[in-house]
């Protein structure tokens, strides 16, 4: 793990762990992110029919998660098809495990 916590390790790091942790710090984006993880794609409706939040809420939410590069949005007029965006996942998974180890 050593090796490859180093080759996580960029010259924003703190850049890069801060945008993913403020991404993950809301309950609401955890259980989005948990959602979306156990399919592979999901539209906003989706959501909102499992989630007991309004929509503008949500998409308030998928805004903030797609900002920090955790999920991408393919458009599929008038609707956009949500998914877990796997290279930043597996990003944030290696850089949260370089900074606990």
């Amino acid at each position: 793990m050593k090796v490859l916590a180093e080759q996580v390790i960029t010259d924003n790091f703190q850049e890069e762990m801060a945008r993913f942790a403020k991404a993950l710090a809301h309950p609401t984006r955890l259980e989005i992110l948990r959602l979306l993880s156990s399919q592979s794609c999901c539209f906003t409706g989706d959501l909102v029919e499992v989630l007991p939040i309004a929509q503008s809420t949500i998409s308030q939410h998928l805004k903030e998660l797609k900002n920090a590069g955790l999920i991408q949005g393919e458009i599929n007029p008038p609707k956009t098809k949500y998914c877990i965006n796997q290279e930043n996942w597996r990003k944030a998974k290696l850089l949260f495990a370089a900074f606990f180890e």
